[in-house]
């Protein structure tokens, strides 16, 4: 057994598998993936069959005109490979074009598109790393969009807290509300358009099927992104004064990338590029090396005070550094070396919070930039509760899921697919809204995430695969825009740090900032708000309140505090020990 400790016995157990197991955001889909890999098919096969379930199944939090950003650990070559989750922006978009005509700010609807990601991540990598065709991972997804599955109850949650708004997309509410009214629990719920769009790409590839494998995936990928998909996309964007057009869709290929990596222990740990805030995370685990987290002892007053700080320390560099590499200079070697992790350490005090977001740290040849609110921000007063994941009764953002998959081979494929069909404008005919990654705009150019023409907006998602070379092989992630990468800090350490089985690592009691401008807009900001779910005890809050914390209670299980899922290749025993969270419609399933 690999684990050195079961700290409580957890509320799902561990699923032991010994060839192949998925996890995911909702159980059919982790169904889906696993009839894939029982098929004969491999993780990255499973994974894109994972992926385009949650776009139905899970629509309300990731479409398939979305985001995915994926990681692959290709076990032959014990190679790490990532995708660049997000398409950009179209190019006519700049921050002069939205101070010109909108004061600075990008107004909510088609204005915040920016080109879809999510079909071609799912074809590029079962083109380059998968074995099966469009057709065969396909297949789950089209039964559940043409045939429909239960109304069950976090999706009907998202529905009725958004009914009003809803209402006002006409193309959008066709589907949501049906005959007008909010779907019934259990009440049977089909996506034909989607259903329809998806059997288009299906179709496009057997045509193309004679010409090989390649030509028939490549088929499905001019299907979406040059035939009758972009041409609604377009036709809708120059109804509703779009920016997209025809030209922006057809250029588009998601690009395959080397992740970033640090050491923490005898672990390897690996994040996505500096577009996403993986960056932020491996580097808010090198600052958290700096101290003796098992000493402190897990979820104590000492131990949450200094993940909480660490993680606002890596959050001011996000906020002066990270933008989309390809147009600005990041840091990030710097940023995740150890001698600055110690620099940064230095700076965190044990018995004090930071009020407020700290300075970013200082880096040579770069320009200290004190934060300022971008012009972006919409809200002149006390931001809505309704703008970040606060457990109030105001509907939260929420638009983000979570997959892994590990294969009989070794492969594991990690993907954090997001963006809600409630965030826009569904393209009518089609089933999915055009990706709305713009509401994570900057409009002042001196921002590194700032609006711009072929530039990737920064996205919080962030996948994650860690490797304990010749013992183990970790895929997890989580849900949860801000909150996901703290999600997934603490889930990792509980493995890492504190030996748990990873259900009962999921399973913990978990804690958010908020203390640090968010990445969606408005860009929401509360100086040292620290959300501690209500398991933690009272008086654990009380200390942290006395150190200068801003100490808010969630219940028991909060689905805010992020939904993580993950599987432990044990390369020693040759089992996959599977899990999922239970505070959202989370499941494993391996055999």
């Amino acid at each position: 057994m690999p684990f050195d400790i079961f700290p409580s016995q957890p509320q799902r157990p561990n699923i032991m598998a010994r060839r192949h197991a998925v996890a995911s955001g909702h159980y059919w889909a982790s169904q889906a993936g696993f009839q894939v890999l029982e098929a004969g098919g491999n993780a990255i096969d499973a994974g894109v069959a994972a992926g385009l379930a949650l776009n139905v199944l899970e629509s309300e939090m990731c479409t398939f005109g979305g985001v995915a950003p994926t990681m692959i650990y290709l076990a032959e070559e014990n190679r790490v490979v990532s995708f660049s989750g997000v398409g950009p922006w179209p190019r006519k978009a700049s921050c002069d074009y939205f101070h010109e005509h909108h004061g600075g700010r990008v107004p909510d609807g088609v204005l915040y598109s920016v080109v879809p990601a999510t079909p071609d991540i799912w074809l590029t990598a079962l083109e380059k790393y998968g074995t099966m065709s469009f057709g065969e991972v396909a297949a789950s997804a089209i039964r559940f969009a043409r045939d429909g599955f239960p109304m069950y109850p976090i999706f009907l949650e998202q529905i009725r807290d958004r009914a009003e708004a809803l209402a006002k997309k006409p193309s959008t509410a066709a589907i949501y509300l049906p005959g007008g009214k909010v779907p019934e629990l259990g009440e049977n719920f089909v996506q034909a358009d989607l259903a329809r769009t998806l059997q288009y790409l299906v179709d496009e590839e057997a045509a193309h099927a004679s010409r090989g494998r390649a030509e028939g995936i490549d088929a499905a990928r001019r299907a979406f992104y040059r035939g009758d998909i972009a041409k609604a996309i377009v036709r809708q964007q120059e109804e509703m004064g779009g920016l997209l057009d025809a030209q922006d869709l057809a250029s588009f290929r998601a690009r395959v990338e080397t992740p970033h990596r640090i050491g923490f222990g005898d672990f390897e740990v690996y994040g996505c590029g500096a577009w996403s805030q993986g960056p932020m995370v491996l580097e808010a685990l090198n600052i958290l090396k700096q101290f003796d987290l098992k000493a402190l002892g897990h979820n104590t007053a000492d131990y949450i005070h200094v993940v909480a700080e660490a993680l606002k320390l890596a959050a001011a560099d996000r906020e002066r550094y990270f933008g989309d590499p390809d147009f600005i200079d990041v840091p990030v070697e710097r940023l995740l070396s150890e001698a600055y992790a110690r620099e940064r350490a230095e700076s965190l005090d044990l018995e004090t919070a930071w009020p407020e977001m700290p300075e970013h740290g200082v880096i040579d040849g770069y320009e200290q930039r004190p934060w300022r609110p971008d012009p972006s921000t919409t809200s002149k007063g006390p931001i809505p509760k309704t703008h970040i994941h606060s457990g109030s009764a105001e509907a939260p953002q929420l638009e983000t899921s979570y997959l892994c998959a590990v294969d009989r081979h070794g492969n594991a494929f990690s993907s954090t697919p997001s963006d809600s069909n409630f965030s826009g404008h569904i393209v009518p005919g089609t089933g999915t809204v055009c990706s709305t990654w713009g509401s994570r705009a900057y409009t002042d150019p001196d921002h590194p995430g700032a609006v711009g023409g072929g530039r990737r907006p920064r996205m919080s998602a962030n996948p994650q695969i860690a490797i304990r070379p010749g013992k183990e092989v970790i895929a997890f992630g989580s849900p949860g825009n801000e909150v996901l990468g703290q999600a997934q800090v603490q889930v990792f350490l509980n493995r890492a740090v504190f030996g748990m089985d990873p259900q009962s690592a999921l399973e913990q009691a978990r804690f958010a900032s908020y203390s640090w401008p968010g990445s969606i807009v408005p860009h929401p900001y509360f100086p040292g708000r620290l959300n501690l779910e209500s398991r933690i005890p009272a008086a654990i809050g009380e200390d942290l309140q006395g150190r200068g914390h801003k100490v808010e209670w969630w219940p028991e299980r909060k689905w805010l505090a992020g939904s993580p899922c993950m599987i432990v290749n044990d390369l020693l025993d040759g089992n996959r020990y599977a899990a999922a969270d239970h505070r959202r419609t989370a499941y494993a399933i391996g055999w």
